[in-house]
Order: structure tokens, then sequence, then C-alpha cells
């Protein structure tokens, strides 16, 4: 498995998405800014409030010519409840068989109600549109994330 440093390029990859999409990484190339969010779980309360906040800065995003993904292992079809429920501007990936998890790393031992499950650790990537690896964040708080991604975002400009 090839492990993933800043400054590198990230190998393509190809996922099903919301909107009867699919989501190839190459075809951003030189295009836009990709952002990647991977969270743990649909319609939950954290990663519903992660959602939101990337859904209320989405006009900032695009205007640094940066689309917004989010990505779990959720079927398309709880992703498409998600996102309409949400009214997110921007697709979900469904990451069923974990090829993008595993290519960034994301999947972790986890405590929950006493038993230790793997999981998706809540992580945020940037790739640039040389699909270049910029900034990453893990074990993310939602909080102030967005804000701290969209910043590293401007960044690039």
């Amino acid at each position: 498995m090839t492990t993933l440093t800043l400054g590198t390029p990230v190998p393509d990859f190809t996922l099903a998405a919301t909107s009867d999409t699919t989501f190839r990484l190459s075809d951003f190339q030189e295009k836009a800014n990709v952002v990647l969010y991977f969270y743990p779980k649909d319609s939950t309360p954290g990663c519903t409030t992660e959602g939101q906040d990337f859904r209320d800065a989405y006009a900032e995003f695009q205007a640094a010519d940066t689309v917004v993904f989010g990505i779990s292992r959720d079927s398309l079809k709880s992703h498409e409840n998600f996102k309409a429920k949400q009214a997110f501007p921007f697709e979900l990936l469904a990451d069923v068989d974990e090829i993008a998890c595993k290519l960034f790393d994301v999947i972790k031992l986890k405590n929950m109600y006493g038993k230790q499950v793997l999981g998706i650790e809540r992580s945020t990537f940037l790739i640039d549109k040389q699909g270049v690896l910029r900034h990453e964040w893990r074990k993310v708080s939602v909080k102030t994330h967005v804000a701290a991604v969209l910043a590293a975002v401007q960044a690039l400009v």
C-alpha cells in the first residue's frame, strides 16, 4: 500500500458518487483543487455539522477554484438521503470497498460503547490542481475545521 506524503502526487482513484455520477480524481487535474473530507457515518451529529459547515462555505471554496467531496463507507442510497436532507451542494462518495479509505489511511481502531471497532478517523485532504497532496488534517475537531481548510485553500490561490 502506498503511503501518501505531503508534496507528492496522489494516485488516481475512482468512486461512485451521488447524483448518479462517478468521481475520478484525475478529472480535476489542471481544473480545480480538491478537498476530500472523510467522515464516519451519514446523519450522525458530528458528520452532519461538518457537512453543513462545508455546505455553508461552499461558495467560498468555489471562489478559490476548489471542489469539495465528502467520503464515508455508507451506501449511495444513504448518501443520497443525507445529501438531500442537508441540501449539500457537493457530491458524497461511497467508499464501501474502502479504496480511498485505505489510500489515505483513515481506517483506525476506535472505541465504541466499550468495544474496539475499525472506523473512519475524521480526516481531510487538500489536493492541488497538479494532483499533489498539499495539506492533511487528521483527528479533526469539527468546530473550527472548515475555516482552517478554507484558509489553506485560499493560500494556494
